[in-house]
């Protein structure tokens, strides 16, 4: 089994993953566990075929999933913080209903609750996944600035533990944990967009869960830029090596597609059982 081919597809694997948790990690800083992500992602991906299918322009496909995931996050912060639900079933409530519109709107624009291909002659570039890691990239150091090197980090970081110290100085924490929210929207936006734009198509359950590995991946890589790069690269390749096994080795093939979820459980497992040794050390 050739090694480069397999890298090459965990990096396309790996982008959106990493999209969704680059955006995911702001909220979890601030205490709250965005589990709407893989609405986000799935919203993203649908918006941008839509607009794609009309304008054939890129810019404007990924500004739409953009503007998407965004109005998601909206709904989510004004029932989570306006109507005071419960912000877990709110996010569950965003999956749900991210996945019942974007089946209701298929049927609408294109006749079709099945896979939706781009039905105009305009290509997309080859170089499509190269600019998204560039941009993701790019992400990942601005994010690391913010989080560590600026007045806005310290106070989304101080939401978790050090809210009433926030409070004592006329700072409403709050007003940092929605701001994180909506760069969910934003990051899961543009991750979304290349699901669909980067195979020409939208197929419905296209995000695959992805939403829910970006989860793992914030707390698997210590909720730190460096570390969710990591731990979705590893994922990444988990995935792309069950891809490239199918008919290759003689194992069930339910077996090589759970393998990358068995090694995101026991590399989880291995994790948390080193954090818990590291602690009672200290101890």
């Amino acid at each position: 089994m050739e090694i480069l081919p397999i890298l090459k597809s965990a990096v396309v694997i790996m982008i959106p993953i990493l999209f969704a948790a680059s955006g995911g990690l702001f909220p979890a800083l601030a205490g709250i566990l965005n589990i709407a992500l893989e609405g986000l992602l799935l919203a993203g991906a649908f918006s941008s075929l839509a607009v794609f299918h009309l304008t054939g322009n890129i810019a404007l496909s990924v500004t739409a999933a953009v503007f998407a995931a965004m109005s998601l996050s909206a709904i989510h912060v004004f029932a989570s913080f306006k109507l005071r639900a419960n912000i877990f079933i709110s996010g569950l409530a965003v999956n749900l209903f991210s996945t019942g519109l974007c089946t209701v709107l298929s049927g609408k624009l294109f006749n079709t609750r099945g896979v939706v291909a781009f039905q105009n002659d305009i290509k997309i570039p080859s170089s499509l996944a190269v600019w998204y890691l560039f941009f993701l990239i790019i992400l990942l150091i601005i994010t690391w600035l913010a989080v560590n090197k600026t007045p806005f980090g310290v106070r989304l970081r101080s939401c978790e533990n050090s809210s009433e110290a926030l409070v004592s100085l006329g700072i409403d924490p709050q007003f940092y944990r929605i701001i994180a929210l909506f760069m969910s929207g934003v990051t899961c936006g543009i991750g979304g967009s290349f699901l669909s734009l980067n195979i020409g198509a939208f197929v419905p359950g296209i995000s695959a869960g992805k939403g829910w590995i970006a989860l793992v991946v914030i707390f698997l890589g210590g909720r730190k830029p460096l570390g969710i790069l990591a731990a979705a690269l590893v994922f990444g390749i988990a995935e792309a090596f069950s891809n490239h096994a199918q008919g290759i080795w003689n194992i069930p093939a339910d077996f090589i597609l759970a393998f990358p979820y068995i090694c995101t459980f026991m590399v989880l497992v291995i994790v948390s059982a080193l954090l818990k040794l590291h602690h009672n050390f200290k101890i």
